[in-house]
């Protein structure tokens, strides 16, 4: 089946949203998907973008099948990064090595741009995914704790 690998547009994003919802649904979070199509219009191709995609694209059938979201990151011990939001490959492609083009494709965006690293990661219960991933030679970092606030706490804190 020939594959696709392009760049993403603004016309992809419904079928995005769709793949970001598969991945929640994966990760048995499917209620956390928030964002709306408004906002990734606004975020991806607004004023301000504050990411970017490409995708996979099955040319037989004519549809979107996988997505690599990025953007980029600043580290101030190295420079500039890529920090990878989401791969996703659509179940039914899975297996067929599109996952390994997407992150190629990132992995060819961090030359370009002279990144000094890519930086994703991945739930400790997904096992293809770190195999993958060993696979390919990342370093994988258990001595770092991910840490977060959600909107309401980001709302609810005081600021002194």
């Amino acid at each position: 089946m020939p594959i696709n690998l392009r760049d993403g547009i603004k016309e992809d994003l419904p079928h995005v949203l769709q793949l970001i919802k598969e991945l929640a649904e994966f990760e048995r979070e499917p209620q956390e998907v928030e964002i709306t199509l408004e906002e990734l219009e606004q975020d991806g191709f607004g004023e301000k973008p504050v990411f970017d995609f490409f995708v996979a694209e099955d040319t037989e059938q004519d549809k979107i099948v996988g997505l690599a979201l990025y953007f980029y990151s600043y580290s101030t011990w190295k420079g500039k990064c890529i920090y990878l939001e989401d791969l996703i490959v659509t179940e039914a492609y899975r297996g067929q090595g599109i996952g390994k083009q997407l992150l190629d494709r990132i992995i060819q965006k961090a030359k370009e741009e002279d990144a000094q690293r890519v930086v994703w990661q991945v739930l400790d219960w997904n096992t293809p995914a770190i195999e993958f991933y060993k696979s390919l030679g990342a370093s994988l970092l258990p001595e770092w704790v991910t840490c977060r606030l959600v909107k309401d706490q980001i709302q609810e804190y005081k600021v002194q």
